[in-house]
Parts: C-alpha cells; sequence; structure tokens
C-alpha cells in the first residue's frame, strides 16, 4: 500500500514543476531561452535553489522542460481547436486565425514562443536547438497536411504545392507577430490576415469557401 504522505509530496512536487515551467516559458518568450536560470525562478517564485535545481538539474534540461510546455500549450491553443474543423479549406484558415489570436492575445507574453526560440537557437547545434526545431517542423507538416486535405476534397486547387503554401502562409503568421512586438503596431494582424486571405484567394474553388 502506497503512504499517504508519498502521494501527497509526488503531488506537490509536481505541481511545483508545473508552476516552475510555465514560469519559465514566460520569461523565456520575453527574455530567451538564455535568461533561464534556476536562481532567477526561485527568486521569482519564493523557492530554494536546491529544491529547484533537484527537479531540474541543469539549465539545459529546464530549456528543454520549456520547449515541452510550450510545445504542449501551443497545440492547446492552435492546432486541437483547428483539428475540430472539417477537412477543407476552413481548416485551415483556421489554423491561421488561430495562430493570429494566440498571438495577439499573448498567450506568451513575448507573443510566438517559438518565434523568438528559433531566432535565438537556430545555428546553435544542441538537444534545445534540435527540440526547437522538431516543434517547427510540426508546425509545418500539420498546415501543409491540411492544405493537402483541403486540395484532396476540392476546396484547394489541384496541382497546388502544399509545402509552398504551407510556408507562404507560416511567413506571413511570423510577420505579423514579429512586426506587432517590434513596433507595437496590433495592425499588423489585421494586415496579415488580408494577405492570407488574398493568397488563399488564388487557389481555392470557389470564393464563397472564403471567410
Amino acid at each position: 500500500m502506497i503512504d499517504p504522505r508519498t502521494d501527497g509530496r509526488i503531488l506537490r512536487g509536481n505541481q511545483t514543476r508545473r508552476t516552475i515551467v510555465r514560469r519559465a516559458v514566460d520569461i523565456a518568450s520575453v527574455e530567451g531561452l538564455d535568461g533561464l536560470s534556476i536562481g532567477r525562478l526561485a527568486a521569482d517564485l519564493k523557492l530554494s535553489k536546491s529544491g529547484v535545481f533537484a527537479l531540474f538539474g541543469s539549465k539545459e534540461d529546464l530549456q528543454l522542460a520549456a520547449v515541452r510546455a510550450a510545445t504542449k500549450i501551443y497545440t492547446e491553443q492552435v492546432v486541437d481547436p483547428s483539428m475540430e474543423v472539417a477537412p477543407g479549406l476552413g481548416r485551415v484558415w483556421t489554423l491561421c486565425e488561430r495562430w493570429l489570436d494566440y498571438s495577439e492575445q499573448r498567450v506568451f507574453p513575448g507573443g510566438c514562443f517559438f518565434f523568438s526560440a528559433s531566432a535565438e537557437f537556430d545555428s546553435r547545434p544542441g538537444r534545445v536547438r534540435d527540440a526547437v526545431a522538431d516543434a517547427s517542423r510540426t508546425w509545418q507538416q500539420i498546415m501543409a497536411r491540411s492544405i493537402t486535405d483541403a486540395v484532396q476534397i476540392g476546396d484547394i486547387a489541384s496541382g497546388t504545392n502544399s509545402d509552398q503554401l504551407a510556408y507562404e502562409l507560416i511567413a506571413l503568421l511570423e510577420a505579423a507577430n514579429g512586426i506587432a512586438l517590434l513596433h507595437d503596431d496590433p495592425a499588423a494582424y489585421v494586415r496579415s490576415r488580408m494577405a492570407i486571405r488574398a493568397r488563399l484567394s488564388t487557389v481555392c474553388t470557389s470564393p464563397a469557401l472564403l471567410p
């Protein structure tokens, strides 16, 4: 039989870990993953450095935990709701809309977590870069697959290069995030929505399919 006191300690430890990781994600979205430190998190959350170290062990492990947590939040905010929409142009549009909402509503205080993490680690080989690259690659694949589905059901013109269109749409999304943050200009989201709609209008099989 498991000692209830042991169960309680495990539950408290798991909750503490989640609290630390969420704070780490928020810091990293603004200051970068290199801005994370066990001492900083311990001070921010009024925890002991030894306690935080026991949960993570190293700065790199902390960074990797932040990337995993950010991926989970991103999936819940952007991908999962979009997958509830039937395959077709509507799903492609919803992926774009949910992404813009996720950035604009500052789910992470520094905008898109992966936009900043990619810029920080794109030329720095290692486990953190690999984790960020995997998350980015998965997102690109989700977008491209959704476009392919829309082609197959006839919402998007046959012969459309799904990977190329996904690349263009993601570029427009990331432009909105970067410009809105740098210039404190929420109109960037409006412009990107207009640009995405214009691009999709060139490949959709009927104007009635556009929002």
